[in-house]
């Protein structure tokens, strides 16, 4: 079974995106006749911040391995609890419609994983708790400006660093991680600032699975779910608010 998004999990990220399609119309209300910090996007550099919410998951791929007992495990999420993101940002413009924008910080999330063997009908449930330092880097493709709203598109890549304690569990999963990423967003032009909301969709690049297990060699029924697998990735869904 290689499955990735589960029917909650669509709820899920619709959610999301609703969040942030349902601030555009909500500020184009608002509209003022003159527009606001007609100057910021002409700065070489500028900083900001951001805060928002994110949701965790992973794509198993299965190995076949069966036990000599005939057992084979299945490996799913099939539920998780969104997190908490916070970042800082430097951002360079590089022409009328391009930035490149650097935000390190720190997302704090978590998801459970659900085994279960369709012989026996056995199940193991773990949950997997993170804490990652993420450093992302952005090239961030500008529309043209509409009053005091803007629309974007941003593409690029993200090195993820776990420093979560591990533990014995069947699933550990290494401690780095690089994720392409692409998102979209506006930015919103406020009197004393710019507020941007942002949806970004995250996808690991690398087998995030701890294969050497020599912590298991006493307990060989754990190591079975660890055998079951041969490959694991990693993906998320990101929304962040930036105040620029």
């Amino acid at each position: 079974m290689n499955q990735s998004f589960y029917p909650d999990k669509t709820r899920v990220v619709a959610f999301l995106l609703l969040i942030v399609s349902g601030l555009v119309p909500a500020y184009a209300r608002w509209g003022e006749k003159v527009p606001n910090r007609q100057y910021a996007d002409l700065k070489r550099w500028h900083w900001g911040f951001s805060v928002g919410t994110h949701v965790q998951d992973m794509n198993f791929t299965h190995s076949g391995y069966v036990t000599d007992d005939g057992r084979q495990w299945q490996v799913e999420v099939p539920s998780f609890s969104p997190g908490f993101n916070a970042t800082v940002l430097g951002d360079l413009r590089l022409h009328k419609h391009l930035n490149l924008r650097l935000s390190p910080g720190m997302y704090f999330g978590s998801k459970t994983v659900q085994m279960l063997d369709y012989v026996s009908g056995d199940k193991e449930v773990q949950d997997i708790k993170s804490a990652l330092v993420v450093i992302p880097l952005d090239l961030k493709i500008s529309g043209d400006r509409l009053h005091n709203t803007r629309p974007y598109v941003t593409v690029g890549a993200m090195g993820v660093l776990d420093i979560s304690k591990k533990r014995s569990d069947p699933i550990v999963t290494k401690g780095f991680d690089t994720m392409l990423t692409v998102g979209l967003g506006c930015d919103f032009y406020l009197p004393f600032f710019k507020f941007c909301p942002e949806i970004k969709f995250c996808f690991g690049l690398t087998d995030i699975l701890k294969h050497d297990r020599p912590d298991l060699d006493e307990n060989p029924q754990i190591y079975d779910i660890t055998r079951s697998l041969s490959k694991v990735k990693s993906n998320m869904v990101v929304v962040s608010f930036y105040f620029e």
